[in-house]
């Protein structure tokens, strides 16, 4: 899509910015969910090793359960070193911060029609960045919630804006007016 002025960048640069931040929740969520998992799991063998000393447990399955449980650890971290997380979360922080540095280059751009020829480079850097740091089939998904949840912000925004400039003409406000306005759901 065509740029034609410095408000179009600022809005394509939000809603990028606010998938990058949705795709590094997830991947977040993801890693955080495994480390868990390889938490509770040594937890459980540690204390597995320990009841088995304790009651001195010489059975055979007392005996292959840590293996066992400390195998399904080594496979969960083979996993996570396979997903490479850290590396995916870093990625899309660069890319972040310079969709931020862009953005704010922008917003402190004084004239909101001309695109200058370095806002428009710094403007395409931070898409590729954008465009390498998630895959596409994610950045999809993460762009549709990113602009559903810019809208909602537009919309909630204007209800907020019309109840101050009805304050200030005087105009009664309701209870449920101002219910409205500061319902966030």
């Amino acid at each position: 899509m065509i740029r034609e002025n410095v408000r179009d960048i600022i809005n394509s640069l939000r809603a990028r910015r606010d998938a990058l931040g949705y795709a590094h929740e997830k991947l977040k969520q993801d890693s955080d969910s495994y480390n868990k998992v390889i938490i509770i799991v040594s937890l459980g063998a540690g204390m597995l090793e320990s009841v088995k000393m304790r009651l001195q447990l010489n059975t055979a399955v007392f005996a292959l359960a840590p293996i066992l449980l400390n195998s399904g650890i080594a496979a969960i971290s083979a996993l996570i070193k396979f997903k490479s997380y850290p590396t995916r979360m870093e990625a899309i922080t660069q890319a972040s911060s310079l969709l931020n540095a862009t953005l704010q280059k922008a917003r402190n751009h004084a004239n909101d029609e001309i695109i200058p020829e370095e806002l428009m480079s710094d403007y395409n850097a931070s898409l590729l960045a954008c465009e390498t740091a998630v895959y596409p089939s994610e950045r999809k998904s993460f762009m549709v919630q990113s602009h559903k949840n810019l809208l909602i912000i537009l919309k909630e925004e204007k209800k907020y804006y019309s109840a101050i400039d009805n304050a200030n003409d005087d105009i009664s406000i309701s209870s449920d007016t101002v219910e409205n306005v500061l319902d966030t759901t």
